[in-house]
């Protein structure tokens, strides 16, 4: 039985210190580093997670994302964003900052 991290619009998600997120010339994208290998990023998982600085609430960077995209309805990419913090909570990229 697998269980899920629920995020909530107040939290607020910062990079798990085990991982390092970086622009790779190499690769041609955002990365997450971490010891055992490397992560390529797409651009919508860079985008939330340069948003996972702990200091902005969940609610207040997909404001800013929507806004990024001019995104009118910030509800259109909320449930996206919340799903992928969820995921990447789970696998250990994120963790919650009290």
């Amino acid at each position: 039985m697998s269980t899920q991290h629920q995020v909530q619009m107040q939290d607020r998600y910062e990079i798990n210190p085990l991982f390092l997120f970086r622009w790779e010339e190499s690769q041609e994208s955002h990365v997450l580093l971490y010891p055992e290998g490397v992560v390529k990023l797409n651009q919508t998982a860079a985008t939330i997670l340069k948003h996972c600085d702990g200091e902005l609430t969940v609610d207040q960077f997909i404001t800013e994302i929507a806004n990024e995209f001019d995104q009118t309805d910030p509800e259109v990419i909320a449930q996206s964003v919340v799903k992928f913090l969820e995921a990447s909570h789970d696998k250990g990229w994120i963790r919650a900052k009290n």
